[in-house]
């Protein structure tokens, strides 16, 4: 299985790519309609019936950018004639279905959806985790199906032709309600899932492209960046899985399965344990409704971020980097008509970068992740900010602040605590060591650290850093 350099073609190559892997899919596996599809992955009850609002259920939203591929978070999407997206709202007989067949970029996620927006906080239900694999051509196919087809992989229930690459499509057994603490595993277990599914010899690019865990993807039956001659296809594969399951394709020697099996334990706490165990949170979230608090941060970090994503920046994640300069602009107070300049400003270096065709940056790009500029994705983290936009992201230590502020601040914080009687040392925290020695010294009779770093109230770790040492002196004297 060796590895195969990135393929660069002209659209005729690509669509003549695009019916080759269609023959292979078509030897062995099983094709499936649109509706079946769908059906599949929303079953039947799943969403309202047309008409009966009463029923007290979510929906599938669907949003359309004709003539243009790309993504927006969760929803099928089309641009019309003056230029404002359209939304579709997918209810139980899933007949919309028919009306997004003729559409050029139609896409969504496998979430249901309360009332019309594609926000975390509106999403009910997951159905299916999709992974989105480029730089896929015939070697690359047919060793997916070979590392499904023994083990290596996760099998998925459905591999679809997308027109340039594949979407592998898990879907679960049971929908998983849609929770914040829930969002966050599935999300952490998606980005772990990427890094094994998106190897040497799936894709001819080396770098996994991460993505979102709310991603919409092109609805089945419509066209792909080829053209509507060249519909999405879907074919099945496998079973439905057990999340389980997947947990199990993560390596242990990382640590990363680990990381998530904590994640999961926490987001499996039912709210009255959650009440028990968080009291101040449970009442400020919970019985107050409070929103999750956040801070203004300085536009350093925008223009900052402005810059990298202007210079940085890599085909595969033009599009995220606007994104995550929207999140950027929300969290420092930007004006949007400002953010709309820098935005679009990036597009003509962005759309020279593209180095086939049918892989264009356009104005479509710019307006979808222009979406991120909502209040809803301010708390985005920075780790998933430098996961997606393909930029590591150091950690600053002065919040962004110039050099001689921080000083300035860090100062007056240990004047503040000389004042309030705490020894404090060059870094203006207490020095943790002469506390202990005092209290060693002090309390002969007390050599327990859990009791020495209780009576302190500081970290038992602490204590036991500098326990043998002081303790050493105090015999030598």
């Amino acid at each position: 299985m060796a590895e195969s350099a990135v393929f660069h073609g002209t659209v005729e190559e690509y669509q003549a790519l695009y019916m080759e892997k269609n023959a292979h899919l078509e030897q062995f596996l099983e094709q499936v309609t649109p509706f079946e599809f769908y059906r599949e992955i929303f079953p039947e009850g799943a969403f309202e019936r047309w008409g009966h609002m009463d029923d007290h259920k979510p929906n599938g939203i669907a949003v359309s950018l004709p003539g243009r591929g790309g993504s927006i978070n969760g929803i099928a999407l089309e641009i019309e004639g003056d230029g404002k997206a359209r939304r579709y709202i997918i209810t139980d007989d899933l007949k919309v279905l028919d009306e997004l067949m003729d559409t050029d970029f139609t896409i969504m996620s496998p979430i249901s959806y309360f009332g019309r927006k594609r926000s975390g906080k509106f999403a009910r239900f997951l159905y299916a985790l999709v992974f989105d694999l480029d730089g896929v051509g015939m070697p690359q196919l047919r060793d997916v199906l070979h590392q499904m087809n023994n083990g290596i992989l996760p099998k998925a229930t459905f591999v679809v032709n997308s027109g340039t690459g594949l979407h592998l499509y898990y879907v679960l057994s049971e929908p998983v309600p849609m929770y914040q603490q829930n969002q966050h595993y599935l999300k952490e277990l998606k980005y772990s899932l990427t890094r094994q599914i998106w190897n040497r010899f799936t894709s001819s690019i080396k770098q996994p492209q991460m993505q979102g865990l709310m991603q919409g993807f092109r609805v089945v039956g419509s066209g792909t960046k080829l053209g509507k001659g060249f519909p999405v296809v879907a074919y099945r594969l496998g079973d439905r899985v057990e999340l389980d399951d997947l947990l199990e394709y993560i390596p242990s020697s990382n640590g990363e399965r680990q990381k998530l099996e904590g994640i999961l334990r926490k987001s499996t706490m039912s709210l009255a344990e959650a009440k028990a165990k968080y009291p101040d949170w449970y009442e400020r979230r919970i019985v107050k409704g409070e929103r999750r608090g956040r801070w203004t941060v300085k536009r350093d970090l925008y223009d900052w971020w402005l810059r990298r994503i202007r210079d940085e920046i890599r085909v595969g994640h033009r599009y995220h980097g606007v994104m995550t300069l929207a999140v950027y602009a929300k969290k420092c107070g930007i004006e949007e008509a400002e953010l709309r300049k820098d935005a679009y400003s990036l597009l003509l270096p962005y759309d020279e970068m593209s180095i086939e065709e049918v892989n264009r940056f356009t104005r479509d790009d710019v307006e979808a992740a222009l979406s991120m500029f909502n209040e809803d994705y301010v708390t985005f983290p920075r780790d998933d900010i430098a996961r997606l936009s393909g930029l590591p992201i150091p950690v600053n230590k002065r919040n962004w602040r110039k050099q001689a502020q921080h000083l300035e601040l860090i100062r007056g914080i240990r004047e503040i605590k000389g004042r309030m009687g705490e020894v404090v040392g060059g870094g203006g925290r207490p020095e943790k060591k002469k506390l202990v020695a005092d209290y060693m010294r002090n309390h002969p009779e007390e050599r327990k650290k859990t009791v020495i770093a209780r009576a302190l109230q500081i970290d038992r770790g602490t204590v036991a850093k500098y326990y043998d040492e002081i303790l050493a002196e105090l015999q030598r004297r």
